[in-house]
């Protein structure tokens, strides 16, 4: 399958992008790209495409990456929603779910703080371990 996709060029801490066409299967640093669909400096936002390319190719099969994808949204080259392309380290948790689970803990919420009412308080405990006078 090909892809569209970045290929690094840039210096050490200067980010620069090749936008390639490749088998997926390959590494994009190897060199073996099927065509150089463009350029992009994302420190100038400087983006070269050849746009009637990258159609062309997107209606023969080739399945851009997901950050490809949302620039060729932002540039208005093809439709669509964006995709999240950054991982989730934490689960996110609904607000319905977050309800669900506060009202399936109130119960117990409840319980703990009559425990803790009925419990006799420091004074009592001493007064029952001194010997009456």
């Amino acid at each position: 399958m090909l892809m569209i996709r970045f290929q690094r060029i840039g210096r050490t801490n200067d980010p620069a992008f090749r936008i390639v066409l490749l088998e997926k299967s390959r590494a994009a640093k190897a060199g073996n790209i099927t065509e150089q669909l463009g350029t992009y400096n994302p420190r100038s936002k400087v983006l070269t495409l050849d746009e009637t390319r990258v159609k062309e190719w997107i209606a023969k099969g080739a399945q851009p990456t997901g950050s490809i994808h949302n620039l060729l949204i932002t540039k208005g080259i093809i439709e669509g929603k964006k995709i999240n392309v950054l991982s989730k380290k934490t689960p996110q948790i609904s607000e319905k779910e977050e309800v669900a689970a506060t009202a399936a803990a109130a119960p117990v919420v409840e319980e703990i703080v009559e425990e803790v009412a009925a419990a006799p308080t420091e004074e009592e405990v001493v007064a029952e371990a001194l010997p009456a006078e």
